[in-house]
């Protein structure tokens, strides 16, 4: 029994350090999930690679807030971002009028205010043109004579002060049909009539691909929202090169080219790389070498192990922690409720929820998501081991100690091999539950089969959102096959040694 377990630990641990490389030093550049930013986020990738500095893109992350505390963290170095958010989210409540004084801000969090684009890529809200020319409206002030629309936000904007909340009591709108989801979503929703109303960014290239309404600010409670660099002070010494190469970024993209890019790159579907490769070309003269693309098969290897890299530590400190609380559950029932009670409540956290509020703890990448995975995998193992040990006939604990076994030795020779069967089924549940749970781990930039999941719906490429959904699904069945074959195998090992 004890080998048995020594050798599913050390299994869990070997495997989990496969791709588990020293990371190189290099410039974090982070982008959000969504076109644009992903787009700005390789534009400055390729700069600073052009001056020199070794970067890395670390694409899609879930939000404002999470990359905004990771900068200030140290876990990014730059990224951009935008004046309006700045002043109305993450400096909710302070008098910042000018660009000095929010230059002053940044700079008491250890952040520089960078150049800013040249475009304001400020919210809107957009209809269905031939709903909005039904129902005569052209401007938000009409929407309050409309409570029957149906409304559909960004999960960030239902939540903002420069958002719903504040849009909401500006022009008193009293619609209550309002529902988040994910913005690139939300087009395809007003699109199939599911949806009257939704957040638009002013340079969104599908304003035009779906020929919406831009309904007028009536009221001017959107701020501007001019597109600037954001990067940490200690990054002008670490990588000056770098810095000036985005410095030379001032002005030099309008609201324009940067619709442009945006309809290349979720329009067209061209990569992010390559659009932001011709900009520089285009409009700064610097011609880049080209990156070799990475070939499926090695994009496919890479996300299992990072994927591996999340699952496997997660479940091997569960099991490790969880086995002796379901012990200590079982030998005390009193304490066993309390040991349920906080790891089921752990259970019911919701995931996203879980990882953000990890972020500030533990940083960005795929610490968070190893620790949200590890709180996740707690329950099913102490619940199991909790009943199998439980459950046990009396009559043959009570045969056991006739026989002058220590309580130690009744628990290793006799207990946990009888309980084994339910002690694998735990941990079975957990780790199918890791697999498919860690797919949201590419919202912190800890990469595995997210990732593709994350851009393919960023892109509305089906096949896309099937490169992660698919080895996602294959590997959760795997772990249920391997764990299944595991609990047949020790099971009749463990009960022909408690019998002997």
């Amino acid at each position: 029994m004890r080998r048995a377990l020594f050798g599913l630990a050390l299994g869990l641990l070997a495997v989990s350090s496969i791709g588990c490389q020293p990371a190189e030093p290099e410039l974090r550049i982070g982008s959000k999930k969504f076109t644009e930013s992903v787009v700005l986020g390789e534009l400055l990738v390729q700069l600073a690679r052009s001056a020199g500095e070794p970067a890395r893109h670390v694409a899609e992350l879930g939000g404002t807030r999470i990359l905004f505390e990771a900068l200030v963290a140290g876990e990014l170095d730059a990224y951009v971002e935008y004046t309006g958010t700045l002043r109305a989210e993450i400096y909710r409540g302070e008098e910042l009028n000018t660009r000095a004084d929010l230059a002053a801000a940044l700079a008491a969090d250890g952040l520089v205010l960078g150049p800013a684009l040249g475009f304001d890529n400020t919210y809107a809200l957009g209809m269905d043109r031939g709903v909005a020319e039904e129902r005569s409206i052209a401007r938000i002030g009409d929407l309050p004579r409309h409570p029957d629309l149906r409304f559909g936000f960004g999960e960030e904007f239902l939540g903002r002060a420069d958002g719903w909340p504040g849009l909401r009591d500006r022009y008193g709108l009293p619609q209550t049909d309002v529902r988040g989801l994910d913005h690139d979503v939300a087009y395809r929703a007003l699109a199939a009539g599911d949806l009257d109303v939704m957040d638009l960014y002013a340079t969104d290239a599908e304003i035009e691909l779906w020929d919406l309404a831009v309904l007028e600010d009536d009221r001017g409670f959107f701020p501007s929202y001019q597109a600037v660099v954001l990067w940490r002070r200690d990054v002008a010494e670490r990588a000056p090169d770098a810095v000036e190469s985005w410095a030379a970024l001032a002005g030099t993209i309008d609201a324009a080219a940067m619709r442009r890019m945006n309809r290349e790159a979720a329009v067209d579907r061209q990569p992010a790389a390559l659009v932001a490769r011709r900009f520089v070309a285009e409009e700064l003269g610097l011609e880049l070498a080209e990156r070799r693309a990475t070939g499926v098969h090695r994009a496919l290897l890479r996300t299992t192990l990072d994927h591996l890299a999340l699952v496997l530590p997660s479940l091997l400190a569960a099991v490790l922690l969880a086995l002796p609380l379901g012990i200590a559950a079982a030998r005390n029932p009193r304490l066993g409720q309390v040991v349920l009670a906080v790891t089921g409540i752990l259970q019911t956290i919701p995931s996203l929820a879980l990882l953000v509020m990890l972020v500030p703890l533990v940083g960005i990448g795929a610490k968070p998501a190893i620790a949200a995975l590890f709180l996740y995998s707690l329950l099913p193992i102490v619940r199991n081991t909790q009943t199998g040990l439980a459950s046990l006939p009396t009559s043959l604990l009570e045969s056991a100690d006739g026989l002058g076994l220590l309580p130690k030795e009744r628990l290793w020779l006799i207990e946990l091999p009888l309980a084994l069967p339910a002690i694998l089924a735990g941990i079975k549940t957990a780790a199918v539950i890791n697999v498919g749970t860690a797919t949201l781990g590419a919202l912190v930039g800890a990469g595995g089969y997210g990732q593709p999941i994350l851009t393919g719906i960023r892109l509305a490429d089906p096949m896309r959102i099937l490169e992660g959904a698919v080895p996602a699904a294959l590997m959760a069945l795997l772990a249920q096959a391997t764990f299944e074959l595991a609990e047949r195998r020790l099971s009749r090992g463990g009960m022909s040694g408690a019998i002997l």
